[in-house]
């Protein structure tokens, strides 16, 4: 699969926890758009085209969501909620990327319909690991759905 093109919507309140995920993205030179946005609210906005998004143009349909639980306004697990009841978004694969283990938030996700969940390590080798192996399997290896 080709990834150029294929957009990410990188869902992250904290801004150093979204600059190691965009230098780790970065250093696995794949042709992708990544799109930053800081809170839950935000999130919606963004895939539904409303407020600041409301020019479609400036909110592409993402090919892959990465979502943090912990986010002010509207928190990670209502946004997948919410996506995942979306007949027009219910496809795009949603990774759950947090520093959260807890185990019933594990299984809340996945029972929402999270499509992998990825807790952040500590060590910044580890995190760009974690993050280049998300990429590369959500955007290379697996063949999402189309539209």
């Amino acid at each position: 699969m080709n990834s150029e093109g294929i957009s990410i919507l990188l869902v992250e309140d904290n801004p150093d926890h979204a600059e190691l995920v965009m230098k780790a993205l970065g250093r696995a030179k794949l042709m992708n758009q990544i799109f930053w946005v800081k809170d839950g609210e935000e999130c919606l906005q963004f895939l539904s085209h409303e407020g600041i998004y409301a020019n479609g143009k400036n909110a592409p349909r993402p090919g892959l969501i990465l979502l943090d639980i912990r986010l002010p306004k509207v928190d990670g697990l209502e946004v997948l909620r919410r996506v995942k009841k979306n007949h027009n978004l219910q496809s795009i694969p949603v990774v759950m990327l947090t520093t959260s283990d807890l185990g019933d938030e594990v299984k809340e996700a996945y029972q929402l319909g999270a499509n992998s969940y990825v807790t952040k390590p500590v060590r910044f080798s580890e995190f760009v690991e974690k993050v280049q192996a998300v990429e590369l399997y959500w955007l290379l290896t697996n063949i999402p759905p189309k539209g």
